[in-house]
């Protein structure tokens, strides 16, 4: 704890993550052998700074030599998902200094603070990083108060994450506005989405309540929230038109900031991101304007948030996500682009834990299977032609961000104002629970970065977007990340086979009939 009057704090000094009180954490970084953390899960954090739970409590867990899915939900079905929660193994924190209500100076080269200014250093900037913060980024700061995120030295200030203060719910109910009841909630929602962008990634910060239960109050204050962020397309990288996608939990605070909401972030391990990002759960505030790995930096993002009057469905949604974190550090789950990806994941939790989330289904699947030997001879890669087949055959809600926000809008739609009962525990209490559902629309933040668009809902629009010629690919290399074997446990399952290799054998297996019944048919 600082001095007081001070106005950088520690960040496990006040406020939360998420649904949890941040001082029932301690800072620390992942070569600790004393954090509850799994020394797999550590490795990630190595350098970087972590907050995990004091002892004593509660940690989630996670099955051996079971599928991550099978675990959470025999997880659920033996328990009834209510306090005590499970805590976070860790929070990826980034910075040990929280600093509220500051400013940036007209040069951008101080802090100013309540107390005061502090000269104003920022990270550095990750080689393969395309942008950064520049004279843009300081016009736009320095017209508000922000949220800072970094580590105070003797005189300076070194920033890790930016955040605009006035990116706000509550505590007051925001304006109601209602999507179209003519259409379907997914295609409703869609169409608001894609109105809000209409000013560009750019325009500004908004906030609106899309639904709200009839004679329920207008105060939020306090209020648990379950919120989807659904992550625009970005402008210079063709393999991110279709966005990102996570769940978030948090109460709404007396102030209406965002910033403490805890985000699960789900986010390939086996590379080193050109942005730095790691997967873990992270404060919406480091998840967003990280300078660095920041979703606001590249591109828009919407944010569908329920507001409920019982914290039991974000408990158990939570901790649900946190048991399958531990998998997924440990590598019994494996980020795998078509089939395990951050929306997947994210959508195959809800749907375990009892929210039947509508399946889009595929794109192709008859004509993917035709389709498959054509397409290894025309990339000259069985690989990549298998690669095609598996995105083609993938459920849309489970593979495009954009699709699984419609999805889920329209589940929560269905268990709220639907005529019968739902089953699954999940809906059942959100039925029950859910006072109100609101839409965020964040901005992408101004920096050298170019401006980004909303995300793709179906892969030809994704296809449209990308330059015929490859050469003209806009594609960030990035190394590898190998899971060292000394951390790999002895009881992890095979990982499933792909479809694409069912299909491939399939394929095998036709070609070889074929060519016994030619043979029969000479021979004869």
């Amino acid at each position: 704890m600082n001095d007081p009057g001070d106005p950088f704090e520690s960040a496990t000094s006040f406020g939360a993550f998420g649904l949890f009180d941040a001082r029932d954490f301690r800072l620390t970084d992942g070569r600790d052998g004393t954090a509850p953390a799994t020394a797999a899960a550590r490795w990630y954090f190595e350098r970087e700074v972590i907050a995990v739970p004091r002892e004593g409590l509660p940690v989630a867990g996670y099955a051996r030599r079971t599928r991550p899915l099978a675990d959470i939900e025999r997880w659920a079905r033996e328990g009834d998902g209510r306090e005590p929660a499970d805590y976070p193994p860790l929070v990826w924190v980034a910075a040990p200094e929280v600093v509220h209500e500051a400013r940036i100076a007209e040069d951008g080269r101080r802090l100013e603070t309540a107390s005061g200014s502090v000269a104003l250093d920022l990270v550095p900037r990750i080689p393969l990083n395309r942008s950064y913060f520049d004279a843009s980024s300081v016009a736009f700061f320095r017209k508000r108060t922000l949220r800072a995120r970094g580590t105070l030295g003797p005189a300076r200030f070194t920033a890790r994450t930016l955040w605009p203060s006035d990116f706000r719910l509550g505590p007051e109910a925001p304006p109601e506005r209602p999507v179209d009841a003519n259409l379907p909630p997914g295609a409703a929602l869609r169409a608001r989405m894609r109105e809000a962008l209409r000013g560009g990634a750019e325009a500004p910060f908004a906030a609106e309540t899309l639904w709200q239960r009839p004679g329920a109050s207008a105060d939020w204050t306090g209020l648990p929230v379950l919120a989807f962020l659904c992550n625009g397309a970005q402008g210079d990288d063709d393999e991110a038109h279709a966005g990102h996608f996570a769940i978030a939990t948090g109460r709404i605070d007396a102030r209406g900031d965002i910033g403490d909401w805890l985000v699960n972030n789900f986010y390939s391990l086996d590379v080193e991101s050109e942005k730095g990002i790691l997967a873990a759960p992270a404060p919406l505030d480091n998840y967003q304007g990280d300078l660095n790995a920041g979703q606001s930096w590249y591109r828009p993002t919407h944010v569908l948030v329920t507001v409920l009057d019982d914290a039991r469905a974000a408990h158990l949604v939570q901790s649900a996500l946190l048991r399958l974190f531990q998998q997924f550090w440990r590598h019994q789950l494996v980020y795998d682009h078509p089939r395990d990806n951050c929306t997947s994941m994210s959508v195959d939790v809800l749907r375990a834990l009892g929210l039947p989330v509508p399946a889009r289904g595929p794109t192709a699947v008859a004509g993917a299977f035709l389709y498959l030997p054509i397409d290894a001879l025309r990339q000259r890669s069985l690989a990549a032609a298998r690669t095609s087949y598996d995105y083609a055959t993938a459920d849309l809600t489970r593979l495009l961000p954009a699709v699984a926000t419609e999805d889920v809008f329209a589940a929560l739609c269905a268990c709220i104002t639907g005529a019968s009962a739902p089953e699954g525990r999940l809906a059942q209490w959100l039925r029950a629970d859910v006072r109100a559902i609101a839409l965020l629309r964040m901005p992408q933040l101004p920096s050298s970065r170019v401006v980004g668009d909303a995300p793709v809902v179906d892969l030809a629009g994704y296809r449209a977007r990308v330059p015929r010629d490859p050469a003209q690919h806009q594609i960030v290399p990035v190394p590898a990340r190998p899971f060292p074997e000394t951390l790999r446990d002895d009881d992890l399952l095979p990982p499933l086979p792909r479809a694409s290799a069912l299909a491939e054998r399939a394929w095998r297996a036709l070609v070889v009939g074929l060519v016994a019944i030619a043979a029969i048919l000479l021979v004869v």
